[in-house]
C-alpha cells in the first residue's frame, strides 16, 4: 500500500508540474530575439534546412525556425500536450507542412546519420547532460551542419552556498569550461552568447502569473507552486551568479 501511495504521489507531482506550465509561451528562459541571434551565428544554411528541435516544448523556436528560416522542422518532445500546443499553433500560422512533431526521447534518437543541417536545443540539453548531448547528437549532423544549444552556467567563480545548493543536481560549469569540453569533443565554437535578463523575465513573469492563479487544492499543485516560487526567488536574489548561455558549435572535419 505504501509503495502504491508513493507512486501516486510521484504521479501527482509530475502532473502538477506540467499542468502549472501548460500554455506558457516558453518552458525556460529565452526570447525570439535570442533565437534569431543564435540562428545568425550558425552561418549560412541551405535554402530549406532540415532542423531537429530537441525538447521543443510548445514549440516557440520551432515555429520561428519554420517561418523565418524556411526550415523543415522535426520537433521532438516526450510531453504530448506540448506537442498538441505546437500542432495547434503551427496550423494557426499556416506552418503545418513545415513542422513534424515526434513524441520521443532526445537521448534515444533513431534518425539516420547526417539527417539534419541544424540541431536546436534551447533549454533542454541538461535533461541528458551537456557532454552526452555533444556525443550523441553529432552523428545526426550533415557535413557542415551546426549544433545550437543553450545551457545554464555559473557566471562567477565563487557562487554562493545558496546557489550551489539550488543547482547541485545540475552540475553547472562556467562558459570557459563548457567551451573546452565542446572543443575536446571535436567541435569548433562558432559563437557564445550570454542570454539577457529579459529572457529570464519572459519566462518567469508568465510562470509567476500561473502560480498565482493555480488551484493548490489539486494533488501535487501546492508543491509545484512552491517550487516555481522558490526558483523565481533564487533568480531574484542570486541571478548574477548564473545564467543561460547559447553555444553555436560545428563538428571539426577530420583532416581539415
Amino acid at each position: 500500500m505504501s509503495e502504491h501511495h508513493d507512486s501516486s504521489d510521484r504521479d501527482a507531482r509530475h502532473q502538477a508540474f506540467f499542468t502549472l506550465r501548460h500554455r506558457l509561451p516558453r518552458q525556460g528562459p529565452g526570447s525570439d530575439a535570442t533565437t534569431r541571434h543564435l540562428l545568425s551565428l550558425a552561418g549560412p544554411l541551405p535554402a530549406r534546412p532540415r532542423v531537429l528541435d530537441l525538447g521543443c516544448g510548445p514549440g516557440r523556436s520551432a515555429l520561428l525556425l519554420a517561418a523565418e528560416a524556411a526550415a523543415e522542422v522535426t520537433a521532438v518532445d516526450l510531453h504530448e500536450p506540448f506537442l498538441d500546443e505546437l500542432r495547434t499553433a503551427a496550423e494557426a500560422r499556416g506552418l503545418t507542412a513545415s513542422i513534424d512533431t515526434v513524441n520521443g526521447d532526445m537521448g534515444d534518437l533513431t534518425h539516420p546519420d547526417g539527417s539534419f543541417d541544424l540541431i536546436w536545443a534551447e533549454g533542454s540539453a541538461y535533461l541528458i547532460g551537456f557532454d552526452t548531448a555533444l556525443r550523441h547528437w553529432r552523428r545526426l549532423l550533415a557535413p557542415g551542419g551546426t549544433l545550437v544549444l543553450t545551457q545554464c552556467v555559473w557566471t562567477t567563480d565563487t557562487p554562493s552556498d545558496q546557489a550551489r545548493v539550488f543547482w547541485e543536481d545540475d552540475s553547472l560549469r562556467t562558459t570557459d569550461q563548457d567551451t573546452r569540453v565542446a572543443r575536446d569533443a571535436g567541435y569548433s565554437v562558432l559563437g557564445v552568447y550570454l542570454q539577457p535578463e529579459s529572457d529570464w523575465d519572459e519566462y518567469y513573469d508568465a510562470l509567476g502569473v500561473h502560480a498565482d492563479v493555480a488551484d493548490v487544492t489539486r494533488p501535487g499543485m501546492a508543491e509545484a507552486v512552491a517550487g516555481a516560487r522558490a526558483e523565481i526567488a533564487m533568480r531574484r536574489e542570486h541571478g548574477r551568479e548564473y545564467g543561460y548561455v547559447g553555444y553555436v558549435l560545428r563538428p571539426v572535419t577530420v583532416g581539415a
